[in-house]
């Protein structure tokens, strides 16, 4: 990634478990300029089934709503641009990678949260893979086979 695209992080509509794959934006409880938290509830979607409170994953200075209030957005399709380095200066979040080469990520670079092979557990986004173990089989008595 960039120093521009690790700055101005998107936050991407979520599948609220629900198996939908649109929601309506109902409620805006941030505006560009204000300050954001890990775990802050951000929006009110409605989907076919239920109103949900979204909560952003990272800090900083909301960028850009991307969508008004009454939008059906698709699931995966980012909703809020977030500075998360606010204090680094201007910088235009729209400017482009190099033709058609998308940027690298380096192991070393990787989030915290990617290091400890854990994702957040925000609505929609399920347990961190290591979080559930299955238990040993019993032996079913009669079923042994012959050989």
């Amino acid at each position: 990634m960039t120093a521009v695209e690790q700055r101005f992080r998107e936050f991407k509509m979520p599948d609220v478990g629900e198996g939908l794959t649109e929601a309506e934006i109902l409620k805006w409880f941030v505006a560009p300029g204000d300050t954001v938290t890990d775990g802050q509830v951000v929006c009110e979607v409605e989907t076919a089934k239920a109103a949900v409170e979204l909560p952003i994953p990272f800090d900083g200075v909301v960028h850009e709503l991307r969508f008004d209030e009454g939008t059906t957005v698709d699931v995966g399709t980012p909703i809020i641009s977030v500075d998360t380095d606010p204090g680094a200066g201007e910088a235009a979040p729209q400017a482009a990678p190099a033709a058609g080469k998308p940027a690298e990520q380096p192991a070393a670079e990787a989030e915290p949260a990617e290091k400890e092979g854990r994702q957040a557990n925000l609505v929609g986004y399920g347990a961190a893979p290591a979080s559930t173990k299955r238990r040993p089989r019993k032996p079913v008595p009669g079923s042994q086979r012959s050989a």
